[in-house]
């Protein structure tokens, strides 16, 4: 039987090659690096190991701009992505596994509701 390969990817920070699964996958959103733990949201994304060290250099080395294909090194917010890996030196927690509070951050926003409800709400008041 063949042998089942793991993708390889390398980490942003340290710039040393491992396995996807001991990776947190960043991407971009509206100007802002998100951890996407469960590597389902879409775009461009960076691989980085979920230790403060890795962050700091990525930080350092201004490589998450170039990872994610920015034009001219924009700046980015890491505030969010900062939050997940330090949080993951917690107790109890998983590194490079989300929050309930970081999944519902990683989910765009479109503003006010425009769905059924509010149109119902609308039909009761007019």
């Amino acid at each position: 039987m063949a042998e089942t390969s793991i993708p390889v990817r390398t980490c942003v920070g340290c710039r040393n090659r491992a396995p996807v699964t001991d990776l947190l996958r960043v991407v971009l959103r509206s100007g802002t690096l998100v951890p996407d733990p469960r590597r389902r949201l879409p775009g461009r994304g960076a691989s980085l190991h979920p230790t403060p060290e890795c962050l700091h250099a990525a930080e350092r080395r201004r490589a998450f701009p170039r990872a994610l294909r920015l034009p001219g090194g924009a700046a980015v917010e890491v505030g969010p992505l900062r939050a997940h890996v330090l949080g993951a030196d917690a107790p109890g927690r998983t590194p490079g596994r989300a929050t309930a509070n970081e999944r519902q951050t990683a989910l765009p926003t479109d503003g006010p509701a425009t769905g059924r409800s509010a149109r119902r709400e609308q039909d009761v008041v007019g």
